[in-house]
């Protein structure tokens, strides 16, 4: 499979939840082969922004478990909780 042929999908961690789409690659030159997909273009783009891009917008490519009409990473991290799993905001009225 090319690199090319994976721009666009979708990326789903392996709990069902949509993480972001492929927009970019980081490419091991040495290794000849992929470490990391982007779900953000990181051209034109600081240091900082770089960063955030790489902690909160990729995903190891090592952790990428199939590519068919999607892609699914094992251990995506995120963690997302439903609104309803959230901690209820506690209200004193006692006062």
């Amino acid at each position: 499979m090319k690199i090319s042929e994976i721009y666009s999908m979708d990326i789903y961690g392996d709990n069902g939840q949509f993480l972001g789409e492929v927009r970019d690659a980081i490419i091991d030159l040495e290794r000849g082969e992929v470490s990391r997909l982007l779900m953000q273009e990181w051209r034109n783009s600081d240091k900082t922004e770089v960063r955030k891009i790489l902690q909160q917008k990729s995903v190891l490519f090592k952790n990428v478990k199939n590519i068919g009409d999607v892609v699914l990473v094992a251990g995506s991290g995120q963690s997302a909780k439903p609104e309803s799993a959230a901690s209820p905001e506690v209200i004193d009225l006692s006062r």
